[in-house]
């Protein structure tokens, strides 16, 4: 295997960096993107029924957010949100967003699919990174700029016409994590500029993990940086959109949590392009863990497994985390014994807390026992 084609992903300079010290409070603000980016990875999408009814599911388990598309790409995808919006099919508490290139027909073309919503994030990106600008684009880093600007600029005029009560926005600098720190600050100040945004009336800032390109640190520290340098940051909802091609996108996550980010983007078992994307799942239950509320219903784990396999087509591993067949399962004899004495200590001396040897989450919690 020839390693040397490969080189080192360059680290931050950040000094005196924060996130390495602290720990997770709280949960983020959760979106559900199994319906767009989840969909679009299965070999067999999902039609009409089925994506209404795991909307159905999603919003039943607790999301308050969920991209239902991407609506210009397809008529199924547009006709899904007319569905959702004509048959008033979203709770009140339920903001759906939809995400549209940098274009002017598909944007056009997204905010149609709009019409009449009570409330939706429209989510404009554009690809950022030096390898996208040179190889797929071949534009230069203001032109680059130009294109976020002007679809920008569209967006916030037809919501205007929509009605803007209904719209918030959110901007992805895609590949953010194949961009120089720098520029990545100077072409969102530059959307920031064209939207106006204010702590009253915040806008969303997705720094996505396009493709996994570095440790989970690194990445920590790319947010960390982000942070510190953007202007008015106390006017923007920094967002994460992890993925896993490096097989790290939950702690990916975590430290980008640590690190300033205020939501996640994601989906159930981590089903997405590739390796997939952030498993929130096991991201929600790993705060669990930690005594922190999730503020999502996972406590049938079986019921959430079962939906999403009938709809995916997908098989979640035996090994899986909190969800797998075998995961409370133990076959050494070693094993047994230190479960079985953990019981018993439990049963007798009582305690606040779950404390026993192999199982860091008590099965029941999640709806399974341990065999």
């Amino acid at each position: 295997m020839n390693f040397k084609r490969y080189r080192q992903f360059p680290p931050v300079n950040l000094p005196n960096r924060q996130w390495p010290n602290k720990v997770i409070e709280k949960a983020p603000i959760w979106c559900s993107v199994d319906l767009r980016d989840g969909n679009q990875a299965l070999e067999k999408p999902m039609n009409l029924d089925q994506k209404i009814k795991f909307f159905q599911y999603l919003v039943k388990i607790g999301f308050k957010e969920i991209e239902v598309g991407f609506p210009a790409a397809s008529e199924t995808e547009y006709l899904f949100c007319r569905t959702l919006i004509e048959q008033n099919l979203i709770p009140d508490d339920v903001t759906i967003q939809v995400l549209t290139q940098s274009r002017e027909h598909i944007i056009r073309k997204t905010f149609e699919a709009l019409k009449g919503v009570n409330k939706a994030v429209v989510h404009l990106y554009n690809s950022t990174s030096t390898l996208q600008r040179d190889v797929v684009f071949n534009k230069s880093k203001e032109e680059i700029i130009d294109l976020a600007v002007f679809g920008a600029k569209l967006v916030d005029e037809l919501a205007e016409e929509y009605g803007k009560e209904h719209f918030m926005f959110e901007y992805s600098p895609e590949s953010f994590s194949g961009t120089e720190l720098d520029y990545a600050v100077e072409i969102s100040d530059a959307v920031f500029n064209v939207w106006k945004p204010t702590p009253d009336k915040k806008v969303i800032l997705n720094l996505p993990n396009t493709v996994e390109m570095s440790t989970p640190n690194v990445y920590a520290d790319q947010i960390e940086y982000f942070c510190r340098h953007l202007p008015n940051r106390d006017a923007a909802i920094i967002s994460l959109h992890p993925h896993n091609d490096r097989g790290t996108g939950v702690a990916a996550a975590e430290l980008g949590l640590l690190a300033g980010a205020d939501r996640i983007e994601g989906t159930l078992f981590g089903n997405g392009e590739r390796t997939g994307n952030v498993d929130i799942v096991t991201l929600a239950l790993n705060m669990w863990t930690q005594g922190v509320d999730p503020e999502l219903d996972f406590h049938d784990i079986n019921k959430i497994k079962g939906v999403y396999e009938r709809a995916t087509k997908m098989v979640v591993p035996p090994r899986y985390p909190y969800a797998g067949e075998l995961v409370f399962t133990a076959f050494s004899g070693s094993h047994q014994d230190a479960i079985n004495k953990g019981k018993m200590y439990m049963d007798e001396h009582g305690g606040d807390y779950w404390d026993i040897p192999y199982l860091p989450i008590d099965p029941a919690d999640v709806g399974r026992e341990y065999e």
